[in-house]
């Protein structure tokens, strides 16, 4: 058996190239969904509903994808046939959702902006879940941890230009920020033709940049999950199977991931209420004004200045994690993204969200790379595709479960005051922070027992 050779620094950046595309579309979705939404009619208190087809999505299509690609090989490749397909869907899904309003005739607006949303997300996870198993199937052991890390990094730098474009639409461009009623802005609409084009070309660079490795080359590849392989080779497993087997760190992972996605659910859904409500001093239900409008906006900056923040420390990471470990960084991570969370609360200023966003940021890019290159460690390559995509349940079901008491907890719990849920988030980020101390990192104990 032959190893996987080592990439160059631009061949591993042309690899993930495409996922700042597809995280620039998924950046606007998170910024604007909620206010798109908003404009189109629905009730705040209800928003968490609506978001629900995003997990639904995730946890109905990564294992499918995942186990469909890893025994896919055609003229497109093993993972790049799903990648362009949803990269596909996705373009079409963004420019149909910010004009719902257009099929009023049809159907109610809100209703076909939900249903566009199910199917922005849904494709965005067809193109998602291959990305994350590319990396793993390309590069060798040693330099996993680097390739996550560059993901990350690239995820963050789309999700920083997805995240202000409205943003800088209207403040440097003049495009209008605001609409008639069941109407989203133009400023808005833009973005995500804007969006499009990014994710489609970003995602070409990839497809027409790097060669993946054929199905004969993978076989001839040594790994260090040879004991795993020889116990899974020449099975057919089915879900139920695939779940009994899982790598005990899966399951320790899940836990940890339950209460970071958990947060980052409630984020996504309320942080442009919150803001509004805290610090332009509207009410919940005030979505048409100019003031709720401007909040907007401004969350769309601070979600681009977690993104810058998340950017950096993804270059930091794999230093840190050879001066500590990936669990230490990790859990160190995610108690920094706790503390932005609750300091959202404290500060009067909505220029001081920046600050908050220090410790988002830190704990959003520890979140999109470490899971993955803790648990590709312990997976067996003929099955990459598939464990990665049943490990989505660890980042649907926390969706889930935030979206099905999130508006309850809000409406009852917190009489309505958005910025108690963001310290909600805080609490839940902490707690995962505790429990990812408790992990058993297959690559400390091997360090371990090298010395």
């Amino acid at each position: 058996m032959t190893k996987k050779p080592k990439l160059s620094f631009w061949q591993i950046w042309n690899l993930s190239f495409g996922f700042l595309g597809v995280q620039f579309g998924f950046a606007l979705q998170n910024a604007n969904v909620s206010r798109i939404l908003s404009n189109l009619g629905a009730d705040p208190n209800n928003l968490s509903l609506f978001w629900l087809a995003a997990p639904i999505m995730g946890l109905i299509v990564q294992p499918i994808v995942g186990g469909a690609s890893d025994h896919t090989w055609n003229r497109l490749g093993r993972r790049f046939p799903y990648i362009l397909g949803g990269a596909i869907i996705s373009v079409l899904a963004m420019f149909f959702m910010p004009n719902s309003a257009i099929v009023t005739a049809i159907m109610p607006p809100l209703v076909f902006g939900a249903i566009m949303m199910a199917l922005m997300d849904g494709s965005f996870n067809v193109t998602f879940q291959p990305f994350r198993s590319l990396v793993s199937d390309m590069l060798p052991e040693e330099q996993k941890n680097v390739g996550y890390s560059i993901q990350s990094f690239l995820i963050n730098v789309g999700s920083v230009l997805g995240s202000v474009l409205p943003y800088i639409l209207t403040n440097w461009f003049g495009v209008n920020n605001t609409a008639a009623e069941g109407h989203v802005p133009d400023s808005v609409i833009w973005s995500f033709y804007i969006g499009g084009a990014v994710l489609m070309l970003t995602v070409l660079v990839t497809i027409f940049t790097t060669k993946e490795y054929t199905p004969e080359q993978m076989k001839e590849f040594a790994t260090e999950n040879n004991e795993e392989k020889s116990q899974s080779e020449n099975k057919s497993e089915g879900l139920i199977s695939l779940i009994k087997n899982a790598p005990k760190i899966m399951w320790q992972l899940a836990v940890v991931q339950f209460f970071a996605w958990f947060a980052l659910y409630l984020m996504w859904t309320y942080t442009t209420s919150a803001v509004a409500q805290h610090y332009w001093g509207t009410e919940i239900s005030d979505t048409k004004s100019e003031a709720f409008n401007e909040a907007g906006n401004w969350v769309g900056i601070i979600f681009g200045a977690y993104g810058v923040f998340a950017a950096l420390f993804a270059l930091c990471m794999p230093k840190l994690i050879k001066l500590f470990s990936r669990k230490i960084v990790y859990a160190a991570a995610l108690a920094c993204g706790g503390l932005g969370f609750i300091s959202m609360i404290i500060f009067t200023d909505p220029n001081m969200l920046i600050i908050s966003m220090i410790g988002i940021g830190i704990a959003w890019a520890a979140i999109l790379a470490l899971p993955f290159a803790i648990l590709s460690s312990s997976l067996p390559q003929e099955k990459t595709g598939v464990y990665l995509g049943i490990f989505n349940f660890t980042v649907s079901v926390p969706q889930i479960v935030s979206g099905l008491v999130g508006g309850v907890i809000l409406k009852y719990a917190f009489n309505s005051q958005s910025i108690k849920i963001l310290v909600l988030c805080g609490v839940s980020m902490i707690l995962g922070s505790i429990f990812a101390l408790t992990l058993k990192d297959k690559q400390n104990q091997e360090s371990e027992k090298s010395k």
